[in-house]
């Protein structure tokens, strides 16, 4: 047991009130009374809203992030707040602003990492569905699809759990326990930061963090949207939104309702989606403002959970080629394998299966500022969620009947999680150099409670035109955890020059957990109950400079932690309870140029995991030793006539095992499943100046070889896949009800390509299928 004492949730949960009163009671009156020349101001507004991308600062006639104050040549005197204007994003959009990369309040650009914001005029240009689609358009990242594992992603050689997802920059579990397929209708922005992030999101975070921003209120006047859409799956989508500002002096608003229906391609496969979310923010005064905000989520889908492998000597003609390749054996020995060209539409699953999941957030927040340098924030936030798993999940075709082998399987969570964040910022100036740092408190308590499977029933059908049938007989038994987190962190920034910048940080941590397990009749299992305490010590350092304006060098070494052997969820009382820890070292160049009409990057790094524990299938895990990951990703948009827009990234990592040693062999030099060595994208897009203005576009994407187990033996073969889409946009004189109308035609997979996108590495016997060519029909309004 770790030395570290138990902090009760409740004593963390009120720090943010001492902290407050220790401040207003302790701060010296000569802090506001100093001259300085500050990082940009923090400005009293709810943390969501600095998102919205600001202007690069003026600096000597140049432009780089923020209008700062001039240094005064008299009398000293605090500078004051400076409200940052929204502009139109850069072709990278590198001057948006990710709190899950920063809490200092930096642009993408003036963080020593690599961070993607792709935002919600992106989501909507590229016809972006669910959040599945927005990771598949981001640099190096790939993911599952809908309806095959929509909620998993690999990203620099990592997958599920060893990447964070949050919402809204607050994390609610492991992401391959508690992320569901999500619309992408309610979001302002998803950030993507990678390699090891733990400073910012805690454990878990070893492979980097995705958080997903909801939309947000803004200052003026109202403004009104609406989208629809169709699809030859006969799928729609609907969507309104409204925000601004109301009667009430100060008052701001935005509420968001998305409904869809998303039918897959192979049989009785179809995913329904409810998102309401809501935001008030209430300027109080010039130097308080509060904020609250609810959101409800709900998902019910009929599941696909793949196809099996089959031996291409039984499917002889029905044998396709470029979707698998490799030899196969876990039930029986199937030698080399295929997937049959009949099962691509085919649905193993049960004819009752039911996936459901039900989420409400509510957070409401502060943001005082106790002087011009020295300012506030804190949030409060609840989250509850009721989700089910109710399969038939393993297809495993077996040689010696020629059947497919099927095993049920039956799960549901329960989650409740409280929690705090509270930020103290401080502008000041050390020996000349301008600074800021962020002083972070945060606590939560999770209850975490987890029916399950007691019995697995099984049978075996056809492998074409199977009789699907029905559950069976289901008996459950139950786990439980209980999760203290507190964590301390400090982030920096001190401004040497004018150009160059150290950025650091350092995060304490403190996880308490406490877990239960029982069988069928109510009795607790051996070793059962337990708990544990983890102390991770987390952080980065890095630079930025920029050496000339708009082009920007920098460098970082930062680490992360995790569960090793398992996600916390499910740590078992005899599984190694040390965490994995990460570290990696990155460097790269941020360049705008060209009027901001052009825009690169790249970045190279080097990661390594240690005490790594691997999925060997049917649940069972292997100790794989150490992880090690190195690449390079390069990123660049331009613009070169008005009309005109080319973009691309491209993506290169080597990720491999070591020290990956058990009875009767070694996986060592193997590299970890579903991890492409390249993943590309491309893009080109032309615009027609016509009294009806007309786009055409094009987009590619190309994902390499991957495996679906440590074993390396069945690739996942390469694919390429392209969608076409235009758009008119129709004049006001048409619609003189509405300020924009947009009508948009879109084919996905024009060349209509078979190809795995995924593969279960606790499900060795199956791969899951990407979806066919299908033609959409959309239509946008905004008033």
């Amino acid at each position: 047991m770790s030395s570290v004492p138990s902090v009760r949730p409740r004593q963390f949960l009120f720090a943010s009130a001492a902290l407050t009163s220790f401040v207003a009671a302790n701060m010296p009156a000569a802090l506001a009374q100093q001259v300085r020349e500050p990082l940009p101001p923090v400005e009293v507004t709810a943390p969501e809203q600095s998102r919205r991308p600001v202007k690069p600062a003026r600096r000597a006639g140049q432009g780089p992030r923020r209008a700062a104050a001039s240094r005064p040549a008299a009398t000293p005197a605090a500078p004051k707040p400076i409200v940052p204007a929204a502009t139109a994003q850069t072709p990278l959009n590198t001057n948006a602003v990710a709190e899950s990369a920063s809490r200092l309040g930096l642009t993408v650009r003036e963080i020593p990492a690599t961070v993607e914001v792709i935002s919600a005029e992106t989501m909507r240009e590229q016809g972006y569905r669910t959040v599945s689609d927005v990771a598949q358009g981001a640099v190096g990242v790939t993911s599952g699809d809908n309806p095959a594992e929509p909620s998993a992603f690999s990203m620099r050689g990592f997958t599920n759990s060893q990447i964070n997802t949050l919402y809204n920059g607050i994390k609610i579990g492991p992401q391959n326990m508690t992320s569901r397929i999500a619309d992408t209708a309610n979001l302002e922005a998803v950030e993507f930061l990678k390699g090891p992030a733990s400073l910012i999101s805690g454990e878990g975070a070893a492979g980097g963090a995705i958080n997903f921003v909801t939309k947000q209120p803004h200052t003026g006047p109202i403004r009104n949207e609406a989208d629809f859409s169709w699809d030859s799956l006969n799928s729609f989508r609907a969507h309104y939104g409204s925000g601004g500002s109301t009667n009430v002096q100060g008052l701001d608003y935005r509420f968001d309702i998305s409904r869809s229906s998303l039918n897959g391609f192979a049989d009785d496969t179809n995913t329904k989606t409810l998102d309401v979310s809501g935001q008030l923010n209430y300027r109080i005064s010039d130097s308080l403002k509060i904020w609250g905000a609810i959101e409800y989520r709900e998902d019910r889908s009929k599941a696909y959970w793949g196809v099996p492998l089959v031996p291409i000597a039984f499917s002889g003609s029905h044998a396709t080629t470029g979707i698998v390749s490799g030899n196969y054996f876990n039930r029986t020995d199937l030698g080399s394998v295929t997937v049959d060209d009949r099962t691509f539409n085919t649905n193993y699953n049960v004819l009752d299966n039911r996936n459901v999941a039900q989420e409400v957030w509510l957070r409401g927040g502060f943001e005082l500022k106790l002087a011009p340098d020295l300012t506030l924030k804190s949030q409060a936030y609840g989250y509850g969620a009721e989700r089910t798993w109710f399969n038939n999940e393993i297809e495993a075709f077996d040689s010696t009947t020629n059947r497919v082998y099927r095993e049920r399987f039956y799960v549901a969570h329960s989650q409740r999680l409280v929690g705090n964040i509270t930020d103290l910022i401080w502008d000041t100036n050390i020996a000349g150099f301008d600074n800021r740092l962020v002083t972070t408190l945060s606590s939560s308590y999770l209850d975490f409670v987890r029916p399950g499977a007691a019995n697995f029933p099984n049978d075996d059908v056809s492998l074409v035109d199977p009789v699907r049938g029905y559950y069976g007989l289901l008996t459950t038994q139950q786990q439980t955890a209980r999760i203290d987190n507190e964590a301390l962190s400090f982030e920096d920034r001190l401004k040497l020059t004018r150009s160059f910048a150290l950025v650091g940080g350092l995060r304490v941590e403190h996880i308490g957990l406490d877990r239960n397990s029982t069988d069928k009749n109510g009795l607790e299992k051996a070793n059962f109950p337990f708990s544990k305490d983890w102390a991770p010590v987390t952080g980065r350092i890095g630079y930025t400079w920029e050496a000339v304006p708009g082009l920007t060098f920098f460098s970082q070494y930062a680490t992360g932690a995790d569960i090793s052997a398992n996600n916390i969820f499910l740590l078992g009382p005899t599984q190694p309870l040390d965490l994995t820890t990460a570290r990696t070292y990155e460097t790269g160049v941020k360049h705008l140029l060209w009027d901001n009409r052009a825009e690169w990057s790249f970045s190279a790094y080097d990661i390594v995991r240690k005490n790594v524990y691997a999925a060997a299938g049917g649940m069972q895990l292997n100790i794989a030793g150490r992880q090690e990951s190195k690449g390079v990703e390069l990123a660049a948009s331009v613009r070169p006539i008005e009309p005109l827009r080319l973009w691309g990234n491209i993506a290169y990592v080597d990720a491999r095992y070591a020290d990956y040693n058990f009875v009767g062999g070694s996986f060592s030099g193997n590299t970890p499943p579903n991890v492409p060595r390249i993943v590309a994208n491309a893009g080109a897009s032309y615009r027609f100046f016509t009294p009806w203005p007309v786009e055409l576009g094009i987009v590619g994407r190309h994902v390499g070889d991957r495996y679906n187990t440590d074993a390396n033996t069945v690739t996942l073969k390469a694919y390429t896949v392209a969608d076409v889409y235009a758009f008119v946009d129709i004049p006001r004189t048409v619609f003189s009800a509405v300020d924009q109308a947009r009508l948009t035609f879109r084919v996905r997979n024009i060349a209509d390509k078979r190809y795995a996108i995924w593969g279960d590495p606790f499900y060795p016997d199956q791969v899951l299928l990407g979806a066919p060519r299908t033609y959409e029909i959309s239509a946008a309004f905004k008033w």
